[in-house]
């Protein structure tokens, strides 16, 4: 018989056990979309855990933090055969399901069901679910879905649905929406419409979908007011026209883009992270990046540019410059600061050369003036 020390530890476990995956539901619920984890990192997260930053989603009554008298423990026996359920988070992920389980507790706010074989979602798959907050059904197989099948959940602001087999943005979406990520399925075609009525919508992921400039009909994002957009890995050879003028963040990044013309950037003049890395553009036309004021990251790495893009001395707020693996050879004493002082109202903290045909041994120190620190500019390791 354990003794009262085992006893006391034992009681103990227990009770942390609640408490841990309380902390968990609780920063699910405050998640927010997008975080560059390192300064050569731009790449976005697949799994459930969204990354925080504050500046990226625009934090509002929408935020989506649940009530917390709503993530008191629940005692119902109500639970999926082989799924995991605690504190109305019900977990069915890795489990081969064919279908959407049945006997999901109403009171459930966090479904999982990745990393399965589901194919459809039927009419009556979340019937009752009114209170699901979080809805996860990424790596599935899911190629059809039916047009009523989100209309019981009345208060679903998370919808991660990405690397399924969808070839359109599923119909009547719940008006609730504040995040959906759909990147990695077969979307060819975002019909006009196809948003209507998600006031809510601050954040799409939608990369890795096989979309052309052609594929966007005049006004598919009518009505939306988006912080974060993200159509990476797709097939586009210009910057969409068409998109909400509210965004923050754009990344088109992995795409074919292979020029940025003098109005292409006009819309988006609330941008301050443009994401256009791994393209194949040539050139920047003068006085497009005017249109810009409030930017305060470029990625322009990994593409074909011969000089430093044009317009970077006017951009007060630039801090963040990545223009590695390019073809730049040369670097001119102005193409990163204004002429005079007091001009720039926020010094860069990065700027990336590296991987260019640039003699870095030939510019002037003065280039960087307005580089908070040497450390801060990255050079050398060209191969040809």
């Amino acid at each position: 018989m354990p003794g009262p020390w085992a006893q006391r530890k034992s009681r103990g476990t227990l009770t942390m056990r609640p408490l841990w995956l309380l902390t968990l539901l609780l920063a699910l619920s405050q998640a927010l979309p997008f975080e560059q984890k390192g300064f050569w990192d731009f790449t976005l997260d697949d799994g459930l855990l969204m990354m925080n930053d504050e500046e990226a989603s625009g934090s509002d009554t929408t935020s989506g933090v649940p009530d917390l008298d709503s993530l008191t423990p629940t005692f119902s026996a109500m639970c999926p055969f082989g799924c995991h359920c605690h504190l109305r988070v019900v977990q069915c992920s890795d489990l081969g399901l064919k279908t959407v389980p049945k006997e999901i507790s109403p009171d459930t706010t966090l479904l999982d069901l990745q990393n399965n074989d589901i194919s459809e979602l039927r009419k009556d798959d979340f019937k009752g679910l009114q209170h699901l907050y979080a809805l996860v059904l990424v790596n599935n197989k899911i190629s059809k879905i039916h047009e009523k099948a989100f209309s019981p959940l009345r208060k679903l602001q998370k919808l991660y649905i990405s690397k399924n087999h969808l070839v359109e943005i599923p119909p009547n979406l719940p008006s609730s929406l504040v995040e959906l990520r759909i990147h990695d399925n077969r979307i060819r075609k975002v019909p006009k419409g196809v948003f209507s009525g998600l006031r809510n919508m601050n954040c799409i992921e939608m990369g890795g979908n096989p979309l052309e400039n052609s594929g966007f009909e005049p006004g598919a994002f009518d009505g939306l007011k988006l912080n974060y957009l993200r159509i990476s890995e797709a097939k586009l050879t210009g910057i969409p026209k068409d998109l909400p003028e509210t965004l923050n963040e754009l990344h088109l990044d992995h795409n074919k883009i292979q020029a940025i013309e003098l109005e292409d950037l006009l819309r988006y003049s609330k941008l301050y992270r443009l994401g256009l890395g791994h393209n194949q553009i040539r050139m920047i036309e003068n006085g497009s990046l005017s249109f810009l004021p409030t930017l305060r990251e470029l990625h322009l790495d990994n593409n074909k540019l011969s000089r430093v893009p044009a317009g970077l001395p006017d951009l007060k707020l630039l801090q963040v410059v990545y223009l590695h693996s390019n073809n730049i050879t040369k670097v001119g004493i102005n193409d990163f600061c204004p002429m005079g002082f007091g001009v720039k109202r926020a010094y860069y903290n990065g700027i990336s050369l590296f991987n260019n045909p640039v003699p870095y041994w030939e510019v002037q120190p003065a280039t960087f003036r307005c580089v908070t620190d040497r450390l801060a500019i990255q050079f050398g390791n060209y191969k040809k």
